[in-house]
């Protein structure tokens, strides 16, 4: 994968699955989401949809896992509108890989930052991770899905609460209300993570990608529609090699022992 100046970006095999792709963003000193920095998300997030891995993993350097938009960059009204289709183009990617992504949030995600967390599957966060969508009080609103993709997370009326009044959740909180999955101590939260995502990439990879596809279309169409994608992807899915060696085990040794291919 090409070198890049605000992020790191790693490789780790996984014994009996895929790949976990680590996605670290550096930008020191609090990862602000730069444009610079929201293109290189895009050309990760790109290649992870081109060539998925087991699973991704998205942290940050630091104490922050991401603290939101350079605000800055905002300031020439000639550039407001590209930057805004930086985020829309960069957390849309995101979003739209197909393997599981697990947030592994570690201090504040704020802004932007709880906005790209609100694009991951999972989310693991640290014991003082704090998340906030706070640009109302700049005299602004969340710009890159805190109204859209959080409305689908957390529910209208909690939404509103949160968006209306700037107001910031602990980890405990977010958990309270579904939208963390687990808080461990701030520093196990990336092991906490990887432990999930190598769980993840062991398991059956057409049927996981599978499964992301049927859920996110159905939340964002109708019932019916979202029914016709499940009957449409579950029935495909009995041709799979992993589909076979999933059933085979299953009369031969019960669930949960079969070892997958991903094919």
């Amino acid at each position: 994968m090409d070198d890049f100046n605000f992020l790191q970006v790693d490789r780790h095999e996984v014994t009996d699955g895929g790949p976990v792709v680590v996605i670290t963003l550096d930008r020191p000193k609090v990862n602000a989401l730069s444009t610079a920095l929201l293109n290189e998300i895009l050309v990760v997030a790109e290649a992870c949809t081109a060539d998925p891995p087991g699973a991704v993993v998205i942290t940050g350097a630091g104490r922050f896992f991401a603290a939101g938009a350079e605000i800055s960059e905002f300031t020439d009204p000639a550039t407001r509108g590209a930057i805004g289709q930086a985020f829309r183009d960069a957390f849309d990617a995101v979003a739209g890989i197909p393997c599981p992504v697990v947030a592994a949030v570690n201090g504040f995600a704020l802004g932007g930052g709880a906005e790209l967390a609100w694009c991951c599957d999972y989310r693991i966060a640290g014991e003082s991770t704090v998340f906030g969508q706070p640009e109302i009080l700049l005299g602004i609103i969340p710009g890159a899905g805190g109204t859209q993709r959080l409305t689908r997370l957390l529910g209208v009326a909690r939404t509103k609460e949160l968006v209306f009044e700037g107001g910031q959740l602990t980890a405990t909180q977010a958990a309270d209300l579904g939208l963390v999955n687990a808080v461990v101590a701030d520093d196990e939260v990336l092991s906490v993570a990887m432990a999930r995502a190598e769980a993840l990439a062991r398991g059956p990879q057409l049927a996981l990608r599978a499964a992301k596809t049927a859920i996110d279309f159905g939340i964002d169409g109708s019932l019916a529609e979202g029914l016709d994608v499940e009957a449409e992807v579950f029935t495909e899915l009995f041709d799979t090699e992993d589909a076979q060696t999933g059933i085979a085990s299953f009369f031969e040794h019960g669930p949960g022992k079969a070892t997958f291919s991903g094919r």
